[in-house]
């Protein structure tokens, strides 16, 4: 039998998603800055409006390109432009889940068969990588950016506190960390179990989702660790924040390694021209958005949040904090703490895309509502950021 094939670098690139997702909910990190709650909205806020805004904006563009092509031999899907902000988003892990998800729905008539969302996903990375490095560039050499002086933050001094496990101990520390990572997933899989089985639309719901409920069971047990330290009824500080970053680093990193060599060529030949335009019209209205937004709302450390905000929103968490901490390498700034504080009222911001998705690849028709619905909360998530 074949033992490694584009099945198998599928199910690697799904299956690390949440398995990152959970390992960074497990953690119990405060912030380092003194933030304004103002600003942790804002950043949800423009999190929000950036993923309303690719949404819109690459539904819009497959529904004038199935219009233009639905009497011809290569129809192009009038729905797949909505794997732009999960793949630019999100990576590779959720471009996956829905290409497959729409290529299983007669209705989105798309055949992407997982390497669309993941050619999406691949490009969104190169992106974030090469126009976060060129922007650091140009602007050094403009002179309105300078690296903020201060001793590069290591991680390895805080691997580990008084109050956790020591290393000496019978059972690895480790070993504890992909236990909890291990029953959070578990816990969120047999919840897609379950959601699968009651009907057709919850069964939709379920597997596209898995990075959700993974986050949700680890912040389950990570309140239940919580309230057992509380009562005394544990004694020690089981997880540990290091070692968690470093399964969820590795996770992602596996993620997209496994997310490129599951692309087949074949399947997106003839999607070569909704791939390209896609591509370049999401890399400038992110780039555009997020800058004119970090300009606006967040002077004085600017530059810092654009980085992070433009990696993380066309690649991954790690390219954005690559990219910042190029130019704050001490964390000087609060952007790494907004960050931190933002997650939830992104997730909030971001739950009308996540939901929608299904209802879009029903009928043209939905595709169509969905997409006034992206525009009408890009406006207000908008407005609430230019308030002022």
């Amino acid at each position: 039998f074949v033992l490694v094939d584009n099945r198998l670098m599928q199910v690697i690139t799904y299956h690390c998603l949440a398995i990152g997702f959970a390992a960074m909910s497990l953690k119990t990190e405060k912030s380092a800055h003194k933030t304004s709650k103002a600003q942790v909205l804002e950043f949800g806020a423009l999190q929000g409006a950036t993923y309303m805004l690719q949404a819109f904006v690459g539904l819009g563009i497959t529904l004038v390109l199935f219009l233009l092509t639905r009497h011809g031999d290569k129809i192009i899907s009038y729905v797949c432009g909505l794997i732009l902000p999960l793949a630019f988003g999100q990576g590779p892990g959720n471009a996956l889940s829905w290409d497959i998800n729409f290529t299983n729905t007669p209705a989105a008539q798309f055949a992407g068969n997982g390497s669309f969302g993941l050619s999406l996903a691949s490009i969104g990375f190169v992106v974030a990588s090469v126009f976060g490095v060129l922007y650091i560039n140009i602007h050094k050499k403009r002179g309105d950016l300078r690296v903020r002086k201060g001793t590069p933050v290591d991680q390895t001094l805080s691997m580990s506190e008084e109050s956790e496990l020591p290393d000496s101990e019978s059972v690895d520390k480790f070993s504890l960390q992909v236990g909890f990572v291990a029953i959070a997933y578990a816990l969120s899989f047999g919840f897609m179990v379950l959601l699968g089985k009651l009907s057709a639309f919850t069964n939709s719901i379920a597997w596209g989702f898995n990075f959700l409920w993974a986050s949700l069971a680890a912040m389950l047990i990570k309140l239940i660790v919580g309230r057992l330290r509380r009562h005394k009824v544990m004694h020690r500080k089981y997880i540990n924040n290091y070692q968690m970053d470093r399964i969820s680093g590795f996770a992602f990193d596996l993620m997209i390694v496994a997310g490129v060599a599951a692309i087949e060529i074949n399947d997106i030949k003839n999607y070569i021209l909704p791939i390209v335009i896609l591509s370049l019209v999401g890399t400038i209205i992110t780039f555009v958005y997020i800058r004119k937004v970090s300009k606006e709302c967040f002077k004085g450390f600017e530059h810092e949040f654009f980085l992070m905000s433009f990696g993380t929103l066309t690649g991954t968490a790690s390219n954005g904090m690559i990219l910042m901490k190029e130019v704050d390498p001490a964390l000087r700034t609060p952007t790494s703490s907004l960050y931190i504080l933002s997650n939830f009222p992104a997730m909030v911001m971001i739950a009308p895309l996540l939901f929608l998705l299904g209802f879009a690849g029903q009928s043209l028709t939905n595709a169509i509502i969905a997409c006034a619905i992206f525009f009408v909360l890009w406006l207000v998530y908008s407005i609430f950021l230019f308030r002022r």
